[in-house]
Formats: C-alpha cells, structure tokens, sequence
C-alpha cells in the first residue's frame, strides 16, 4: 500500500482573480503622517496562484503503512521539503511540518481529536484541512493529498507549499468600496493589534463583502507586539503581521495615527480627536492597554521609557549599549527587557516592589528559580523598594534614587509597573465599563449595547475553565481568538468562546510556557528540578489543577492544553500520572472522554 500526498485546491480559489467582485480594483485608505493616500490593486500584483504549474509539484515515497500507528506523527522528507504525515482512526493526512507562527517542529506537538497543537505556543490546526482552529499565528497549515498504493505511502505536494508551510484562508472582497462615503462604514474597528486585524481578516474569510475600517494610535500596520521586549532591536518590518499589499488585496482599509475620542452609541458615530466623524454599523472596541507612569520627580526625564512602539524599543537597544540601565518593575515585559539587555549594556538593575519576582503569576519558588538565572546573567536586583526620584545631569538621566536610600547609576530607565486598560474615551458612552476600566462583555464578545463588540487586554469576559468567571486575560494568543469570536457574532453566528488561556514568556533562550487560569491560586506542586531549569509547576486551588507552567519540559503544557480544552479536570492527587503518562511514556490516551 502506498500513500500519495497532493495539494488540493478547491474550484473556486482557482477561479478567484486579483479584482474585486464588481470587476474593477477596489483602493485602500492608508494613512500615513496624517496624509490620506490611495492604493489600488494593480499597482500591487499578487503572486498567481503557485498550484497552476504541474512542473512544481513533487511526488515521494514515504513509507509503508505500517510504519505509522494509530495517533503518531511522522515528519518525512520529499527531497524538496519536508511534510507532517499523521495517522489518526486508521486515516493517514499530510500537512505542513512547522508551525506558521514561529516555525515549530509539529511532530514535537500534540495530536488530539484531529487536530494537533503547536508544542511552543499552542496554536492548533484541523489535521483533514490544515485549517488553524486556536491561536497565536495568523495563517493555517497547507493540506497535502494522501494515497494508499501498494502499501507504500507517497506523497505529492507543491514545492512552494513545501516551502513556505504556511497558507492564508481564501477571503472574500469589498464588492464597491468606491461607492462609501468615506465618513461611513459598515465595520468599524478601534484598535490594530491582534485581536482587530483577526476580527478583519475572520470577516473576510466568512465572505463578507462590505466595507471594513481599522484605525490605530499607532503609526505602522499591525505588528507582532510581544517582539518589542523580547526581540528588541526588530525594525517594524521585520515584525509586520501582514505586509501592505494584503490590506490592499482584501479591501481592509487601516486608518494610522487617529484616536477615537468619544463613541456615540446611538447615533451609531466614532468621533475622532481631530474633529473627523464615522458612522459604523457593527463596531468592535480593541484599543488594549496603556502603560503605567511613574509618579516620582523627574518621569518626564529624556531617556525613561515605557516600551510601547517598535521605536521605543530600538531607541533602549541604542542607547543601552555598553551602558548603565535601571528596569523599574518585574514584570513580563521588565523581566524580557532585562534579559534582552543584560549581554549589551554595561550593567543592568532591577527595581521591584515585591521580594521575588513573578510570585503573583508563578508562585515564590518558581519566582526564585527565575531570579538565580537572572543574577546568573549579571542582572542585579533591588527588591521590596521603589523609585523616589530620578535625576538629571544637562537634561539628560544620570541616577535612579530609590526609596531605600540606595543610588544607582543609569543612562537608561525603562518602566515595566503594568497597565490599565485604554478605555477612558468610553467613559460617557453607556457601554459597560467596570471600576478597573475594563469593557464587560460576554461568551460572544458583546458588550450591553447591540452592534457594539469588544475584545483583547480592554476587556472582561467569562471563562469557561474557571465556571465562566468574568477575567481579563492579556494574553497575544487570547486576543486573536477575541477578534475571531467577535467577527463571527457580527455575522450572526452564535459562537461563544471557549478556548483555553496559553502564553509564554522568552528570556535567555529559555522559554516558560503557561496553560490556564491561575489567579487565586493556593498551592503548587512541583515536578522536575528547579535549579536545572527543568520542572512543570502544578497551580491549584482546592484540589483542582488550574493552571499549569513549564520550562524545558515541552510538550506538557500543550498536552495539559488540550485536556484543559476537554473539558477534563486535573487533580491534585493525579499530578504524578498527568508528567509518567504525558511526557515519559507519551501517552495520550488519558485525553479521551470528559470528566476528571
């Protein structure tokens, strides 16, 4: 028996053209410095499609088909590429091997229930269509043809595909974009980052052919925002979501430097700080947070930075090089700085209120663990204090002086204190906004008023791992599936969110990762070794598993992922089975079924 893997593309992506619906090339509004420009299709060709040359496709034998048993994964080789064979209820399927997002070996991840899960960050994709079904990353894995032939199994696959490994959904266009008024829209969106462009982009991808307008504060087009503290010195380019042409191709329009103001809920108007009105129908709020300030003398010095744009970052790397830099806050974003900083600059401090950092998040001892590897790579802390004063020397910063009398040299200061949601502008609006400043909404992303959705770090919403509790969860993988479940409940479909919170945190090429919720938490269970830097930490509440982190350990997070996504429960007393079945014997068969 033999098995042949082909790309398939279905009749009508085939017959799609690079031109709108109505046959003429639809323009984009980009904004840039505050000038309004005019982009058409044809000044920015797209590829054609790469499966319309049989001379790029490639055939392969693989293997026999007994060399795969029922829930393995096998990547294998077609001299031009590679592609993820996986058997599942006696069914071969063959896809890409590395995870769009940022290229993680599949074959390291987790098959459940036909799908499988990325080892690093979680994302899944559907293994019969290569579809992506959970987040982060934006595209869905390219889906080969599988044939049985004298049990052997080939596979036939487009080289490009091989190459690239990833494919964009097919996604419809505006049918006369020509024809708004620019002062109007059908979809409004406030805000650019994850959770607004996968809102766009879901649209698109379910057909829907009426106008959409993103507007951002920011100067550049949505951008991969947790690089800015763990890849600092990454140009906005570099770390693009989507380059300008995709925008152009599906009729996406991006407004740049404009800030809503005020919204008008009845009048159905966003009213921006210059003065410009738009009339939206549908509207979905994702502006995500602010960062907090100091209060201390001397925060408006030249060279205190909250990191917040690509140029932010760029600037700290510059000026931090061979130089003294104080880090005011242990925070995820405190913490990567320091890491990113600690083999460039002259000396790197650290300013924290509490005496570990991380204790909050991670529990003290993890927290500990975290803070050797730190003080291992010459980063030192100044812990239970903060800052009194800043001080200058010819305008420029020259000392941090802390609350405990200590002072430190510094020609840089970045502040990590946290954030609040941006959402002031919303405060006369009567949507529901709760005494933090978070927008209440609920499984659907709706807010209390109809038509108006809201998603990312801005908002609450109920979680169904902790019995639907109202959490806000600033996490890049639960923004993008924030933005999905909105656009499809502007369509009317009904969906509520269910997805399970995964996140991960990058700091001298090691990586901790994270599944669940586990604010409340009331012990942790440690397996593994701390001080090695390889161990899973079991969160709990009561006797229940709540949350579960890991370092050097992959891919156990994944796996808890995908019994968390069960609808299963971990407890405490099974936190020894859970690390023998998962990851020494790699067992998987305690994922079936519901329940504990």
């Amino acid at each position: 028996v033999e098995v042949k893997i082909e790309v398939v593309i279905p009749e009508k992506e085939r017959s799609k053209e690079e031109m709108s619906p109505n046959g003429k090339a639809s323009p984009l509004i980009y904004k840039v410095n505050g000038t309004a420009r005019h982009y058409h299709l044809e000044e920015h060709p797209i590829a054609s499609n790469p499966y319309h040359n049989t001379k790029d496709v490639v055939e392969a034998s693989v293997c026999h088909v007994k060399d795969l048993e029922n829930g393995q994964m096998r990547e294998v080789d077609l001299g031009c590429g590679k592609a993820l064979l996986i058997k599942e209820s006696g069914e071969f399927h063959a896809v890409g091997h590395k995870c769009p997002h940022y290229g993680a070996p599949l074959v390291k991840g987790v098959l459940s229930k036909g799908r499988v899960r990325c080892p690093w960050h979680g994302a899944c994709f559907n293994i019969g269509t290569g579809d992506i079904e959970d987040f982060p990353g934006l595209d869905s894995l390219p889906r080969f043809q599988v044939k049985i032939e004298k049990e052997k199994v080939y596979i036939r696959a487009s080289k490009q595909a091989l190459q690239t490994q990833r494919r964009t959904k097919m996604m419809a266009k505006c049918i006369s974009l020509s024809n708004y008024n620019l002062s109007s829209t059908n979809v409004l969106i406030i805000g650019a980052g994850a959770a607004g462009l996968v809102c766009a982009e879901t649209l698109r991808q379910e057909g829907f052919s009426d106008r959409i307008v993103m507007c951002t504060m920011d100067r550049h087009l949505p951008y991969d925002r947790p690089k800015l503290s763990k890849s600092m010195d990454s140009h906005p380019e570099q770390i693009a979501l989507r380059p300008k042409e995709f925008f152009c191709t599906y009729d996406i329009e991006v407004l740049t430097e404009m800030q809503v103001a005020a919204v008008d809920v009845k009048s159905k108007i966003a009213v921006f700080k210059d003065g410009f009105k738009m009339e939206y129908n549908k509207l979905l709020i994702a502006t995500g947070n602010t960062p907090k300030t100091l209060s201390c003398k001397g925060k408006e010095m030249e060279n205190v930075f909250n990191i917040r744009t690509p140029e932010d970052a760029n600037r700290v790397v510059k000026l931090a090089t061979s130089k003294n830099v104080v880090i005011v806050g242990a925070s995820f974003l405190g913490m990567e700085v320091a890491a990113y900083l600690a083999e460039r600059a002259h000396s790197v401090s650290l300013v924290e209120l509490e005496h570990v950092p991380f204790r909050k998040f991670f529990g003290e001892r993890v927290g500990r663990a975290v803070m050797k590897m730190f003080e291992n790579n010459r980063v030192k802390f100044y812990m239970q204090t903060e800052v009194s004063e800043l001080r200058e020397q010819e305008g420029k910063l020259k000392e941090v002086v802390l609350k405990s009398g200590k002072v430190l040299r510094a020609d840089v200061c970045v502040v990590g204190v946290g954030a609040v949601p941006a959402t002031g502008f919303l405060k006369q609006s009567g949507i529901t906004i709760d005494s933090k400043g978070f927008i209440v909404v609920n499984k659907m992303m709706q807010t209390n008023i109809p038509g108006v959705f809201a998603a990312g770090d801005a908002v609450t919403f109920p979680l169904a791992l902790r019995n639907n509790k109202k959490v806000n969860v600033p996490h890049w993988q639960m923004a993008h599936m924030h933005g999905r479940i909105a656009a499809l409940n502007m369509l009317a479909h009904g969906m509520e969110i269910s997805t399970v919170p995964y996140l991960w945190t990058a700091m001298f090429g090691k990586s901790i990762r994270y599944v669940g919720h586990g604010e409340g938490f009331d012990d942790v269970v440690i397996q593994g070794d701390l001080d090695e830097l390889k161990f899973v930490a079991f969160y709990t509440k009561s006797d229940e598993v709540v949350a579960v982190a890991s370092m050097n350990y992959d891919p156990i997070v994944s796996k808890v992922a995908e019994v968390l996504a069960a609808g299963r429960t971990i407890r405490k007393r099974d936190v020894d089975a859970v690390v023998f079945l998962s990851f020494r014997t790699g067992d998987m068969s305690w994922l079936t079924g519901k329940g504990t």
